[in-house]
């Protein structure tokens, strides 16, 4: 899931910290770096992308990767439906703002959803770099709903909204919120 870049508009908690421009910049080519390394035969890469109609024409994003548009909503809203459209086997959902993830991250979170219906990347803050699911299209009701977002509550929150299902755990990696985030 990924936003153009345009200052303002992008890692805006980032840009209290170190402005709006450089942390547009910063998402800019910290995504530019994350989409090449990312290119894996085992997976299909799709960009989910806001804003809608921006996110599609946007020459940012490397042309020869699909591109859909988050749509509206909370983010809960959205991820539900981006894992919900990715088809009927395993899908795994990422953000472009984890700088120490691998195709090797990927791939473990992939295997976990062998046995589990459920995986979850924990973030260091408490929220979570990836979540996947082994039936996307099988969400039960109320999923990513009443999460608190952007708070050291969100993974369990979402972790809540999956009753009754196997939940697995990949890497804890760290994402970029705050300038102490970055690298």
């Amino acid at each position: 899931m990924l936003k153009v870049p345009q200052a303002g508009r992008v890692k805006t908690r980032l840009g209290r910290d170190i402005g709006m421009t450089d942390a547009a910049w910063w998402f800019r080519h910290q995504t530019r770096r994350l989409l090449r390394r990312m290119q894996d035969p085992r997976w299909e890469i799709v960009l989910a992308v806001a804003p809608d109609i921006a996110g599609l024409q946007s020459r940012v994003w490397p042309a020869h990767l699909p591109r859909i548009p988050q749509g509206p909503g909370h983010l809960g809203d959205r991820m539900a439906r981006m894992l919900g459209a990715a088809g009927p086997g395993p899908s795994c959902l990422i953000g472009g703002d984890i700088p120490g993830v691998t195709p090797a991250h990927i791939h473990r979170a992939f295997q976990a959803l062998g046995d589990h219906d459920a995986v979850f990347g924990p973030a260091e803050d408490g929220g979570y770099w990836l979540i996947g699911l082994k039936h996307p299209a099988r969400q039960p009701h109320g999923f990513l709903q009443n999460v608190r977002w952007s708070t050291e509550h969100a993974l369990a929150d979402s972790r809540a909204t999956l009753p009754g299902q196997r939940i697995a755990t990949a890497d804890t990696l760290r994402d970029v919120d705050t300038a102490d985030d970055l690298p």
